[in-house]
């Protein structure tokens, strides 16, 4: 610690308040529709992770197909889905751990090693799903993967950042629990 720095006691709530904001990113990726939009006009085609949908023309009806009829739209729906189930639990385990008052700081290493678990899931499916659709699915016009496709982005390199943080964690148990003498970098003259 340092005088008017951080004190690691009140702050080891963040990595689980991290893993909260990534799974809430999961469940926006999983749920959103703007995996794929048409980004010029005419805005003829979008799609999900579930789903792909087009319309014959700007004031048309949208017509929808199944991605699960794949081979590829399973994988990828399932590849992404175990991945955020994996950032579920790692995000359970997390806050059991720091509520309990004597860390467990080798149960936070496995945290750790399971949110890469769960990133190379996430990541798996982040790309099957492009190379197969535009490979799969006939496209007009220009397209472009969106919001949606972003947050899965976003889910999976938090995933991976947090992992490592939770891999170093261990490395500062005395300052996390507090039983480091404070160091001032200040002396008196």
């Amino acid at each position: 610690m340092v005088k008017y720095g951080l004190d690691y006691t009140r702050c080891r709530w963040i990595l689980p308040l991290l893993l909260g904001i990534g799974v809430i990113f999961g469940i926006i990726a999983l749920s959103g529709s703007g995996w794929l939009e048409s980004q010029t006009l005419p805005y003829v085609h979008r799609a999900s992770l579930w789903e792909s949908c087009r319309r014959p023309d700007e004031g048309g009806e949208w017509t929808c197909e199944s991605l699960m009829g794949y081979a590829w739209g399973r994988a990828a729906a399932a590849t992404y889905l175990v991945g955020f189930i994996l950032l579920c639990i790692c995000f359970a385990l997390a806050i059991i751990a720091f509520a309990i008052d004597t860390l467990r700081f080798n149960f936070i290493r496995g945290i750790g090693g399971l949110l890469f678990v769960a990133a190379i899931f996430s990541i798996m499916g982040l790309v099957i799903y492009p190379v197969k659709f535009s490979t799969e699915i006939e496209m007009t016009g220009v397209n472009m993967f969106s919001w949606a496709y972003g947050f899965g982005w976003t889910t999976a390199i938090m995933e991976i950042c947090l992992g490592f943080f939770f891999c170093c964690l261990p490395n500062y148990e005395d300052q996390v629990l507090g039983n480091v003498k404070p160091t001032y970098f200040y002396s008196s003259p």
